[in-house]
Parts: C-alpha cells; sequence; structure tokens
C-alpha cells in the first residue's frame, strides 16, 4: 500500500477530535445559534434555556477545539464560529440530515 492512499496519522487524529466534539447536542445547538451571528453567552443561555455555567463550559470545550472563537468589547465577550470551515462543515451536516429525512431514512 502507499503512503498517498494512507490518511495523516496527526489529521485522523484531530478530525476524530473535531467529531467527537460535534457529538453532543447541546453543542450542536450552540453551533446552529452561532452560524446564524455572533452571540454573548447572555444571549446562548436565553436561547438554550440553560444556566450560564454550563452553557459556558459547553463554549469553553468548542472553543479549545477550534470550532468557536471569542472576541472582546468591553466587559462583554462575544463567541462565534472558528471560520468559514467550521459553517462549512455544519450546513453540509444539516443539508445531509434534512435530505435524508425528506427521503424518509430518518423518522421526524
Amino acid at each position: 500500500m502507499s503512503e498517498q492512499s494512507k490518511m495523516n496519522e496527526v489529521c485522523v487524529r484531530e478530525m476524530a477530535k473535531f467529531y467527537k466534539v460535534l457529538g453532543d447536542e447541546t453543542r450542536i445547538k450552540i453551533l446552529y445559534a452561532l452560524s446564524q451571528k455572533e452571540r454573548c453567552v447572555s444571549d446562548l443561555v436565553d436561547i438554550l434555556d440553560m444556566s450560564q455555567s454550563s452553557v459556558s463550559h459547553q463554549l469553553r470545550i468548542l472553543r479549545d477545539n477550534g470550532q468557536v472563537r471569542t472576541r472582546r468589547d468591553g466587559r462583554n465577550i462575544f463567541y462565534s464560529l472558528d471560520d468559514q470551515h467550521v459553517l462549512d462543515i455544519f450546513q453540509e451536516a444539516l443539508q445531509h440530515i434534512v435530505h435524508r429525512m425528506e427521503e424518509g431514512k430518518i423518522r421526524r
């Protein structure tokens, strides 16, 4: 087997880590909210109807894994998706799920 047919081990590890982070329903909800616009923690608390500490914990995981970034404006910290790649991956996955639902392959 040629080296070109094998995926780089660092890429394998990081991709697995990336998708593992996406494997949490709360983090998916946060990413969806951030796919619409930049938000502060209190916005996300209201949207998700969760405690501030729970939202902050999930944001930290997303930030530590490169899926969201922060911007400080005075005393406020705003969160957004890290880059266009995160948005593209999220939107493609969502589109795939909706398509499978429309085909009747996923129960609603």
